[in-house]
């Protein structure tokens, strides 16, 4: 059963290189890999936004509780 999928693979790359060639299969898997690792980086900017977001909110009221401090004195 899980023969099948590995198959099915194998004759899709090999019908891909008959009808496109070898030079644009491989370009064409180049291309998946960098969609994938694109995908990747934006989701780890979405991450670090996310957190600096809530980095910056406890500095600003950590800042503002300083203002009034210094003002008091």
């Amino acid at each position: 059963m899980h023969m099948y999928g590995a198959y099915f693979i194998v004759v899709f790359v090999l019908i891909l290189v008959a009808y496109a060639g070898y030079e644009e299969t491989m370009r064409l898997f180049s291309y998946a890999d960098l969609q994938v690792r694109y995908a990747f980086v934006r989701l780890q900017m979405k991450w670090m936004g996310w957190r600096l977001k809530r980095q910056l909110v406890r500095d600003t009221a950590d800042f503002e509780k300083f203002l009034k401090e210094y003002k008091n004195d």
